[in-house]
Order: structure tokens, then C-alpha cells, then sequence
């Protein structure tokens, strides 16, 4: 009986801690997790301004690229600690291998015999306002064309001169 009840007890206290899965904005990416006992969390008076910069890409072909998911995040863990939408403005800046990441479903079946699992999130991160921009070194390295890209996807002259733009603008700037 008393293992029973020490047993309950640690129970009650473990999942006391558990924490809510969560999708504020993006609602099928970028998962978080509720933080309750957060001492640290995001200003709701602030205005955000965050660049996400990928260029890896995903493990396999025929799975969703995490880095690029990372956006989502971004963006749900925002809006999860109490800022407004109003107040969060996220860039994507994509280049490198995670160029290829972002081309349309024909496209990326003629690189890979797989259709793009990105594609989805790609519809998503617009969806929540995200600008997603490309990299036009990288699409010229890698022989990507504009009419292989996603219909979300603004092509940029370069990662470079984009990330040095938006970091003008006032934004932060997270690599992944």
C-alpha cells in the first residue's frame, strides 16, 4: 500500500510538469511545447523581426526537411509566449543543398523520384505571412530554374545580399 501511494504521488508530480504540444499559428509544423514555469519568455510589446537561414538539407528526400520547419517554430514559439501575430514578421532565406528543398512537386520527382514532403510546409509558412526567398547564386549552381520552384518561393539575386538587407531592416538572424 505504501509503494502504491508513493508511486501515485510521483505520478501526479511528473505529469504535473508535462507539457501541452502545441501549434498556435503554423498548425501542422513547427510544434512547441507549453513552458508554464518559464521564468523567460517573449516580450508581447515588442515587434520581432527574425530571419531564419537554411542551407542544409533534409536527411532524406522523402522527408520533411527540419531546418526549413524551423521557421514554424520560430513563429509558433512567438505566438505561444503571448505575442501578437501583428508583432512577429519571419523571413526565410533559403540557399546551399536546402535549395533544392523548395522546388515544385515535378521538379523534385525528376531529382529525387520522390515527391517533395516540403511542399506543405512551403504552403504553410505563406500561409502565416512568411516571405521565403531563395538563393539565385544557389539556383544557378545547382541548374534550378524559377518554373521549378514553389509558387510561395520570391527568388533573391543572393542569400548574401538578402540576409545583409534584412539585417539593415533590423532583423535577427538564425541559421540553421
Amino acid at each position: 500500500m505504501k509503494n502504491s501511494v508513493l508511486f501515485l504521488l510521483l505520478f501526479v508530480c511528473i505529469n504535473s510538469y508535462a507539457q501541452e504540444k502545441s501549434n498556435p499559428l503554423v498548425k501542422k509544423f513547427g510544434t512547441v511545447f507549453s513552458v508554464p514555469f518559464a521564468s523567460e519568455k517573449p516580450n508581447p510589446d515588442f515587434k520581432y523581426k527574425i530571419l531564419v537561414e537554411v542551407n542544409s538539407m533534409g536527411e532524406k528526400p522523402d522527408l520533411l526537411n527540419e531546418n526549413l520547419e524551423a521557421a514554424a517554430k520560430v513563429l509558433n514559439l512567438h505566438i505561444l509566449g503571448g505575442v501578437p501575430e501583428k508583432n512577429v514578421e519571419v523571413v526565410l532565406v533559403v540557399h546551399g543543398p536546402a535549395a533544392l528543398n523548395l522546388m515544385n512537386n515535378e521538379a523534385y520527382q525528376q531529382k529525387f523520384a520522390v515527391d517533395n514532403p516540403n511542399l506543405p510546409l512551403i504552403a504553410a509558412l505563406g500561409d502565416a505571412g512568411v516571405k521565403i526567398f531563395i538563393c539565385g547564386q544557389t539556383m544557378a549552381k545547382r541548374s534550378i530554374s524559377p518554373n521549378q520552384l514553389a509558387p510561395e518561393v520570391t527568388v533573391a539575386l543572393s542569400a548574401i545580399t538578402t540576409i545583409t538587407n534584412y539585417a539593415i531592416k533590423g532583423f535577427t538572424n538564425l541559421k540553421y
